[in-house]
């Protein structure tokens, strides 16, 4: 499979407040998959949570939203998010443990 580079965009994100324990890297996984975008979230041992998401960058805007409510026990208190250039295509969304 051959990417378009140009068309893809990447967002890097950590993600601050209560996001280990309350099912938040499930939670991203199914959202990236539902918008088709490919990447890796993983904890940091901070409590708090790394994300990379490559695709299209309408789709990337909506999945910051999701980034920003999380599921239903999290509280997200803060998303630091970085438009970069892709280091590493990722050919799907993985949990990172």
């Amino acid at each position: 499979m051959i990417y378009n580079l140009i068309m893809q965009k990447e967002i890097e994100c950590i993600i601050k407040g209560r996001v280990q324990m309350v099912m938040y890297r499930d939670f991203v996984r199914r959202k990236a998959k539902s918008l088709g975008l490919s990447g890796m979230v993983k904890n940091f041992e901070d409590g708090s949570v790394r994300v990379i998401a490559q695709g299209d960058e309408d789709k990337l805007k909506k999945f910051l939203e999701f980034l920003k409510i999380g599921p239903i026990f999290a509280k997200v208190a803060y998303v630091d998010t970085k438009w970069t250039e892709a280091k590493e295509i990722y050919k799907n969304f993985k949990i990172i443990y």
